[in-house]
C-alpha cells in the first residue's frame, strides 16, 4: 500500500494525514517518528528540518521525534536507534522518515508506504531498514552520482516539502492521540 501526493497539490496536507491513518490504525501505543538525515547538506536535510519544526507543532504531547536539525540521525545511526527505539518502545509503531531520490518526473512527490526506509540506499549504501510506515520525500534525480544530488537540491523544494509532511503527520499525531483520550 503506497500512496503519493505533490508538494504543489493543495490537498497534500489532508491526503497525507489521511494516507497515514489507513497505514497505520489506532492502538494503545503512540507512533514513534524517526527524520532522517544530516544538517550539512541540503539535500540530506528534509528529515531533520521535520523532526525540528514536528518538535515545535506537537509540543507538550509526549510524541517520541528523533531526528532534529540540533541532533541529526544520519543513516550511520539508524542501526544503532533501530535497536534502542525497539528496547524503549517496544510496542510502538514507528513513522520513519527520509529524502530519496527517484525519477525526474517524481521530484517533488512525498510517498507513503507501509514498509520501512532503507536510509541511504540513494546514496549506493546498503544499511537495514528502520520504520514500520515510511514517508519520503524525492527532492532529486536517481543517477549514477547521486552525491552532487546532496548540493543541488534547491532549498525551497526542501523547505515546502517539510512544511507538507510535518503538517500532515502533525495533524495525524494529534488525531491519534484524541483517539486514545475518547
Amino acid at each position: 500500500m503506497e500512496f503519493s501526493f505533490n508538494v504543489y497539490n493543495s490537498l497534500a496536507i489532508s491526503g497525507e494525514t489521511l494516507a497515514l491513518k489507513k497505514i497505520l490504525p489506532y492502538t494503545n501505543d503512540l507512533p514513534i517518528i524517526i527524520c532522517i538525515g544530516s544538517d550539512l547538506s541540503i539535500g540530506d536535510s528534509l528529515g531533520p528540518i521535520i523532526g525540528t519544526t514536528l518538535q515545535g507543532k506537537l509540543q507538550g504531547l509526549n510524541c517520541f521525534i528523533y531526528g532534529t536539525l540540533s541532533k541529526p540521525i544520519t543513516a550511520h545511526e539508524v542501526k544503532y536507534l533501530n535497536d534502542f527505539i525497539r528496547k524503549t518502545h517496544p510496542n510502538c509503531p514507528i513513522i520513519a522518515i527520509d529524502a530519496a531520490v527517484g525519477d525526474s518526473g517524481d521530484i517533488g512527490l512525498i510517498k507513503i508506504a507501509k514498509r520501512g526506509i532503507c536510509p541511504g540506499s540513494g546514496a549506493n549504501k546498503k544499511l537495514g531498514r528502520v520504520g514500520d510506515v515510511s514517508i519520503m520525500g524525492i527532492i532529486a534525480e536517481k543517477s549514477a552520482f547521486n552525491f552532487s544530488m546532496l548540493s543541488s537540491t534547491r532549498l525551497n523544494v526542501i523547505y515546502k516539502m517539510a512544511q507538507i509532511i510535518s503538517e500532515g503527520v502533525s495533524n495525524f499525531i494529534i488525531d491519534y492521540i484524541k483517539c486514545a483520550t475518547n
